[in-house]
């Protein structure tokens, strides 16, 4: 038996999951261990094979591959707790990555402290060198200057370089020799440059994306090596892959070497997940909802296409290296509940974490959480908490609750309800940001909740958007890791190439798409790596001849060797810039400005869909629990997931349990059971 394994590692709890051969799964949570998340992953481990009835030394024997999610770079980020960096750059562009573009985050917020840039001014050193921009040499590189800033930054104590001229994207030689020299004479600093992490046109994008990846990289390094050893240790031989933002997985090598890549890694197997879950119950417009014990994670599939952008933000530093578009709100089980500095209710983004965590989990948290909130209201059961294995500590919330009350006038349950309604109202606005400003009607989606947390919070915020139906799958507690044994193993490289298509002939254009596939290829090893199939997904960032933004427009289902190629890019130009602002001028002049090739192999099939299932009627609840329901307190029936079967339906008001998720359905909701136990509910009006 070859077992393959996900491991996703979030705010609060590491989730886990083996799958056999056949497809069957195994899943296992453990708390987190934020200050060595490794430590998390190997207890994980070890509760995962007590599952299977193995010993970590013969489960780890029979595995022939882990795919994992980090969340090592992003908190590096959040916390600012990178690398101390230096910067060189061409003279005179030393400020780039301070000035941004010009705007600030919230450009009518008169009071707004400017940022503070992951690289201090001292630490930026300015090179005697130029390009232009075609790329031929203005002023050469003065190495004397490259050899005194290393001199400078040995004696400050730098541990990783960015590297970032003007112009590299076109001509890479200055940043390549710059990099020769740091390896001969500061080989102990992580070194990246522009050319080689994001070879595009802009420059603020080019530089903080490349800044960020040396701010990061020796952190990610450093957490591999440490896990690459622990798993070595425990005996395992087989490859590690990491998941990276774009859903794709890559060798630990190549994720070290560009860890900005890895600022999503977890929540890109959500939607990755989430995307296997809509092929299987045969559904093309879906928005995932993943609530943990941290954040909410919320994005877009329609027409079966998951949403991809190169405009993200991470804790205030531009990463312009493709991504899952993918909003993150501080809204999960473990967000903080209190009054903020301006008098307000609020809940989040402060979180409790997995240390001390809710006042419930019994760790030292004090502070009143939304899982505190859900469990004195009734909806959480002290004694079923992770299927038994943990108790959870009514009186501590209660308490929690006392205190938040008695600072709002209100009594421990009202504040309960607070807490439970705003946070639902909360994720409902970021699912309307998702939606509604990018033209989407909520209406027409359903709900795919996931996560520990989001089950007793879908059906509410299904209904704040008008969403009629929500499906819960079985994996909905550990989808991001279930979702990364779904991924491709994949490489992305992209160039710029402006040029306007009037001009362009059709084996100009063949040509340069062929030399970034056989660059991607080779990037990474799939000619040696095998596993199936390649898959070539191509791509241009285009725009009409007077506007300065580009669009990603997918070229898909377009062969470069096709007559007429051109012009048939130019056309799938025209209809997805009609589609995004509703009009379309052919008559403008049009032009490409980035290409962009990925290669992807390896991946698992997945699932077959889902069969049908006959309707079996009603089913009897296993007990009653006293919850507060439509502003009173009442019995609400509960189920026990695992003794359900499929084609069983379940009236609301009631509360699902399994193992690591409990449902809440209202009075007016109703759910129906379907194979494999996922739960398909109806979501009926307020009540």
């Amino acid at each position: 038996m070859t077992l393959r394994i996900g491991i996703d590692v979030g705010g609060t709890f590491t989730d886990l999951v083996a799958m056999d051969p056949a497809g069957r799964i195994t899943m296992a949570k453990s708390p987190t261990t934020p200050r060595d998340q490794s430590i998390g992953v190997l207890a994980g481990l070890g509760e995962l094979a007590q599952r299977l009835g193995l010993t970590l030394p013969e489960m780890l024997a029979r595995c022939g591959q882990i795919v994992h999610g980090t969340t090592v770079a992003t908190n590096a980020l959040l916390e600012r707790k990178g690398a101390k960096l230096a910067l060189l750059t061409t003279r005179g562009h030393r400020d780039i990555i301070e000035m941004h573009e010009g705007l600030k985050p919230e450009r009518y917020n008169l009071r707004m402290p400017p940022p503070d840039p992951l690289v201090p001014r001292d630490l930026r050193f300015a090179v005697t060198e130029r390009l232009t921009h075609d790329g031929s040499v203005a002023i050469p590189l003065d190495e004397g200057d490259v050899l005194a800033a290393i001199a400078q930054m040995k004696a400050a104590g730098v541990e990783a370089v960015a590297v970032c001229y003007l112009h590299a994207w076109r001509n890479p030689a200055h940043e390549q020799r710059t990099a020769a020299l740091l390896a001969q004479h500061f080989p102990q600093a992580y070194t990246s440059t522009s050319s080689d992490v994001l070879p595009q046109i802009k420059e603020y994008e080019r530089f903080s994306t490349t800044v960020v990846n040396s701010y990061v990289g020796p952190v990610l390094k450093t957490y591999l090596d440490r896990l690459a050893d622990r798993l070595s240790g425990a005996g395992y031989g087989g490859e590690v892959f990491i998941i990276l933002s774009h859903g794709g997985i890559a060798r630990l090598a190549d994720a070290a070497r560009l860890p900005a890549a890895t600022v999503l890694s977890g929540p890109a197997g959500g939607i990755v997940g989430a995307r296997e879950c809509a092929r299987m119950a045969g559904l093309d417009n879906v928005l995932p909802f993943d609530m943990g014990g941290t954040s909410t994670e919320i994005s877009l599939i329609a027409q079966g296409e998951m949403a991809l952008t190169s405009e993200r933000g991470v804790a205030g530093e531009r990463v312009a290296l493709r991504s899952f578009d993918i909003l993150s709100i501080g809204a999960g089980g473990g967000s903080l509940a209190g009054i903020d500095a301006s008098g307000r209710f609020s809940v989040g983004p402060q979180s409790a974490g997995a240390q001390p965590g809710p006042a419930c989990y019994g760790l030292g948290g004090t502070e009143p959480t939304v899982s505190d909130a859900n469990l004195v209201l009734g909806y959480l059961s002290a004694d079923t908490f992770r299927g038994g294995r943990a108790r959870l500590d009514l009186p501590a919330a209660q308490r929690a609750m006392a205190g938040l009350g008695a600072r709002l006038g209100t009594d421990p349950v009202a504040a309960a309800e607070g807490i439970f309604r705003l946070i639902n109202v909360k994720m409902a606005d970021g699912l309307r940001l998702m939606t509604l400003r990018r033209g989407v009607d909520p209406r027409q989606f359903t709900l795919l909740s996931f996560g520990g947390a989001a089950g007793l919070h879908a059906t509410a915020v299904a209904r704040e958007l008008g969403v009629r139906r929500v499906i819960v799958p079985n994996t909905a507690s550990v989808l991001s890791a279930w979702g990364m044994l779904a991924s491709d193993l994949r490489h992305e490289v992209t160039r710029s190439q402006p040029c306007e298509t009037a001009a362009l002939p059709d084996a100009a254009l063949a040509g340069m798409f062929h030399d970034l596939e056989q660059k991607a290829i080779a990037g990474c090893g799939f000619a040696a790596g095998g596993g199936g199939a390649l898959r070539i997904g191509r791509s241009a960032e285009m725009r009409y001849g007077d506007q300065i933004f580009e669009i990603d427009v997918a070229l898909d289902g377009l062969d470069p060797a096709m007559p007429g190629f051109v012009r048939a890019v130019e056309a799938r130009f025209h209809a997805r810039h009609e589609a995004l602002f509703t009009y379309a001028d052919p008559a403008q002049s049009v032009e490409i400005v980035t290409l962009r090739v990925s290669v992807s192999a390896g991946a698992s099939e997945g699932a077959g869909r889902m069969a049908p299932v006959p309707d079996a009627g009603p089913t009897v609840p296993t007990g009653l629990r006293q919850a507060r329901l439509g502003g009173g307190d009442c019995a609400v029936p509960v189920y026990d997931l695992a003794g359900l079967r499929p084609g069983q339906s379940i009236a609301g008001p009631a509360l699902i349990d399994s193992e690591n998720t409990t449902v809440l359905l209202a009075g007016s909701d109703s759910a129906r059971v379907l194979g494999d136990a996922w739960i398909d509910i109806a979501v009926g009006a307020a009540p």
